[in-house]
């Protein structure tokens, strides 16, 4: 398996560093390097790649705002790696659902451990039925695959390099990413409305600017996916 990636890093000693390391790895294709998150955005407009390997202190556009970006994109989102100096930006990186954090200067065993991560996501998603309007899903929790009825789950929400999947029968944390249920789940059915959510739209009761919410348990929804929101639900059948 072979993963297309780009690097995003304003530093050009760091970044060639990234480029040694990338091209040594069997796994891994490298399209394209940047020094800024504006230019890696007007490729990726062309370009679908598999991989980002991104820097959080940038010039201009930060490696959060792209990332935010990235999200509210209609296109599948690709795995990102963060590669950074500022530890403190770490917690905030794994809200955004990221693969992995690495602590700059790389250390190449975690380095590989990164990519083998991303690789065994790859390998979950690719296992994983991808029929848009299939009735159910087959996912892998506690070392047991299980068939979970699509209009059973309430929501997902993401958890690290894990999702929690809740459904009426109980909650699975997975290790899968949200881009792969993303895919996986019936479109006109299900929505995300966060960066860290996706809902079950015939399980919404309520819903305001901030909030939806599903057996009194609010979920925050993003300013920008409220429309969205709103105009699924008037076609939700």
């Amino acid at each position: 398996m072979t993963l297309n990636c780009i690097i995003i890093d304003p530093n050009a000693l760091q970044r060639m560093d990234s480029i040694k390391k990338t091209k040594d790895h069997p796994h891994l294709n490298l399209l394209a390097e940047f020094s800024s998150c504006i230019d890696a955005n007007d490729f990726l407009a062309t370009t679908t790649v598999d991989l980002i390997f991104l820097e959080i202190d940038m010039p201009q556009f930060n490696g959060f705002e792209f990332l935010d970006v990235l999200q509210a994109s209609s296109k599948p989102v690709p795995y990102v790696i963060i590669t950074s100096k500022q530890t403190e930006h770490a917690f905030l990186s794994y809200r955004y659902g990221v693969v992995d954090f690495l602590s700059k200067p790389l250390d190449l065993d975690l380095f590989e451990n990164a990519i083998q991560k991303v690789l065994n996501r790859q390998i979950n998603t690719d296992s994983t039925p991808q029929s848009s309007e299939s009735q159910h899903i087959f996912v892998k929790s506690n070392l047991k695959k299980r068939k979970v009825l699509v209009a059973d789950i309430k929501w997902i929400e993401a958890l690290g390099d894990y999702v929690k999947m809740i459904t009426i029968n109980g909650s699975y944390v997975i290790l899968s990413t949200m881009k792969a249920f993303e895919n996986d789940l019936p479109k006109s059915k299900f929505l995300r409305i966060h960066k860290s959510y996706i809902v079950n739209l015939k399980r919404i009761e309520r819903y305001n600017s901030r909030f939806v919410e599903i057996d009194n348990f609010k979920i925050p929804l993003s300013r920008n996916k409220k429309t969205n929101l709103t105009q699924a639900l008037e076609l939700v059948n």
